[in-house]
């Protein structure tokens, strides 16, 4: 599910960054675009790790609810770069990356009970997403 999650960003961001995500009045704060790659698949792989440590996990309605949150935030994770990238519309793509955050953040509080190992794999993703709001909020601001 994690793979096909970053492969549909992949396809939903490549030609938009070619062209209309390079014209765009970005931040000074704004990553070369080398990074992202690289961070997705750090992070991506750490949910993954999470995930399987909340699976094996004793099941208890927890478990489920933590699982529930996971999946949220994957769904949420996948219609993000469509509704940037491929949409082009930065304000609608702000809505879903904050309740991302706030997904992630419910997970990381869910699954620490569960399993403290896979709330921790998540924190970084969470740093991560607090961030992209920050650069997804000034972009939108800057070009609307």
């Amino acid at each position: 599910m994690t793979a096909t999650t970053a492969i549909a960003g992949g396809l939903a961001t490549r030609s938009s960054v070619r062209g209309w995500y390079r014209r765009l009045d970005k931040p000074e704060f704004t990553p070369p675009d080398v990074v992202f790659p690289v961070a997705w698949t750090v992070l991506y792989s750490a949910m993954t790790v999470s995930a399987w440590r909340t699976w094996k996990a004793p099941r208890t309605p927890r478990r489920k609810l933590a699982l529930g949150l996971w999946g949220l935030q994957l769904a949420l994770n996948a219609a993000w770069s469509p509704l940037f990238f491929g949409l082009r519309r930065p304000g609608v793509a702000m809505f879903d990356i904050v309740a991302l955050a706030g997904a992630i953040a419910g997970y990381v509080v869910v699954a620490r009970k569960v399993n403290r190992p896979a709330a921790g794999l998540m924190l970084p993703y969470l740093g991560w997403v607090g961030f992209a709001s920050a650069l997804n909020a000034s972009i939108w601001l800057r070009n609307r």
